[in-house]
């Protein structure tokens, strides 16, 4: 089973939980930019999460099914139809052959996610199915490419209720090994400003900016460049944070004030252009007793999946329906 990509946004990559364990050779882990909506279409499809996805970032595209298939939309919510007719997002659905699926521009947030039931099948380098393309590995799909999946014994018609991650809020961090290198004045400026979201960004990192004067380290012209992985928030020379995502860099000599939390980074990658963002400084013990709840949070993802009621406006043959049957009698 495939879909053909008739149109397709820029910067669209497959993409999975990414590949762990070649750090000391240079390779970040890449992998979805939101782990959670990954999560949130294999629930809805009844499947591993494990199992690659289109990664949207901003723009979606048109697709036609060659044979019946199940697909899922999770993610930043966009615009979707299927032969013109609007679909929900957050759930999953059944595509007929030769159907049209069409998705737009993000409504809000920055990565929407296209699951196909059986995960898409493409070539597994080192362990993963996801595309770096700083690294060179994979590439963006483009126009006329087939996203072919693997069998799925799952069903569609259902949906989630997810929580809002996709407009900034507070992101809870934890001391880095260069957290000291700031001073306490520094670092209590840091966690009362509101940032926001800067135009600077892609999968290795993100800017937030400020309207105060930068957060500088001291002696921060001497620091050996040393291992560095997503979540951390570095300092550029002139002070401003970059938050970084799933293809950084594996090693820096940016001085390090925080580290954001693992269960953090869905909200931090889909934070818009100009979305506040907050850092709120939580202890080892707190980071640990909230990364259990994140993992506890996925792995009851399926027990929330709801039959998605569609709305008999969106129904092109309501009336081949039987809509009411069992009748005998008007009046007995």
């Amino acid at each position: 089973m495939s879909l053909t990509v008739r149109r397709i946004g820029p910067s669209c990559t497959i993409q999975d939980q990414g590949r762990i364990g070649y750090l000391d050779q240079g390779l970040s882990r890449s992998g979805a930019a939101d782990i959670f909506a990954l999560h949130e279409g294999a629930a809805l499809l009844g499947q591993s999460p494990d199992l690659a996805a289109l990664e949207m970032a901003g723009m979606g595209g048109e697709f036609e099914a060659a044979q019946d298939m199940h697909i899922a939309l999770t993610g930043a919510p966009m615009q979707a139809t299927v032969d013109g007719s609007p679909v929900a997002w957050n759930a999953s659905h059944h595509l007929a052959a030769g159907q049209r699926l069409v998705i737009g521009a993000a409504v809000k947030g920055n990565y929407g996610y296209l699951h196909l039931g059986g995960g898409i099948e493409s070539e597994v380098f080192l362990g993963s199915r996801a595309a770096h393309l700083t690294a060179r590995i994979g590439q963006a799909i483009q126009q006329g490419d087939r996203l072919t999946c693997g069998p799925h014994a799952g069903k569609s018609g259902l949906k989630l209720h997810p929580a809002d991650r996709f407009s900034g809020g507070t992101l809870r961090v934890v001391a880095s090994f260069q957290t000291p290198l700031f001073d306490q004045a520094t670092l209590d400026r840091f966690a009362a400003t509101t940032f926001r979201r800067g135009a600077r960004a892609n999968r290795m990192g993100m800017q937030v900016d400020s309207d105060g004067e930068g957060f500088a380290a001291s002696g921060q012209l001497n620091i050996l460049s040393e291992v560095i992985t997503p979540g951390d928030i570095q300092m550029t020379g002139t002070g401003d944070p970059f938050i970084l995502l799933p293809e950084c860099q594996t090693t820096g000599g940016y001085p390090r004030i925080a580290t954001v939390l693992p269960c953090d980074m869905p909200c931090a990658a889909q934070t818009p252009a100009g979305g506040s963002i907050h850092f709120e400084f939580v202890s080892m013990e707190e980071a640990n007793a909230l990364h259990t709840a994140f993992l506890s949070d996925l792995a009851h993802l399926p027990s929330r999946v709801e039959p998605l009621v569609r709305d008999p406006h969106d129904i092109p043959d309501l009336l081949s329906y039987q809509l009411i049957g069992g009748v005998i009698s008007a009046t007995d």
